[in-house]
């Protein structure tokens, strides 16, 4: 693999990608926690989130998610695959700093291990400052596009992180694609 990330481009349209982001700022948004709770975990994280559901009001996103997960499975991992978890609306406030220091996405309490991690940039790159999404995978920080609609694709047990956010907002769909353990 040459970069520690993949990037795809236009697979969203402009009008589904104004959709889902209508969809997740509809939705309750809460503050967002790590996997494992400490004293500290604003110096971790600091981000809204909310949880779309699999329903019949998200089916056609789920699908159109799911075949975006597909194509880049088979093209690029060709990692063991059974499903999705929910997705997850991420948003980050210049007002508040937020951030999302170096982690991984496997999380200790996960029903089923993550093997590919996503996420699909919903702001346009003008709207905000600061909040790169970066890659630890060797001697050389990866930066991830920034375009409205580039899908970042990831090995979920990939280094990386979110830099604060120093002005403006960013918006984000954040996908897990599952499957059994590693062999």
């Amino acid at each position: 693999m040459k970069h520690a990330f993949s990037v795809w481009n236009n697979f969203f349209t402009s009008a589904e990608l104004d959709a889902i982001e209508g969809l997740g700022d509809a939705m309750m948004q809460e503050k967002a926690v790590v996997a494992v709770p400490s004293d500290n975990d604003d110096k971790v994280r600091i981000t809204n989130v909310a949880w779309i559901p699999h329903n019949a009001q998200t089916v056609g996103l789920y699908r159109r998610v799911t075949q975006l997960v597909q194509r880049l499975n088979n093209d690029v991992y060709q990692f063991d695959i059974t499903g999705l978890e929910a997705l997850q609306y991420t948003i980050y406030h210049g007002t508040e700093g937020g951030h999302y220091d170096w982690h991984t996405d496997l999380g200790p309490h996960n029903p089923k291990p993550r093997k590919i991690s996503l996420t699909i940039q919903l702001t346009d790159a003008s709207g905000y400052e600061g909040c790169d999404l970066q890659f630890q995978a060797g001697p050389k920080l990866g930066h991830a596009p920034r375009e409205r609609g580039s899908i970042i694709a990831f090995p979920s047990f990939f280094l990386h992180r979110v830099t604060p956010i120093t002005s403006g907002t960013r918006k984000s769909l954040v996908v897990w694609a599952t499957g059994p353990d590693f062999r």
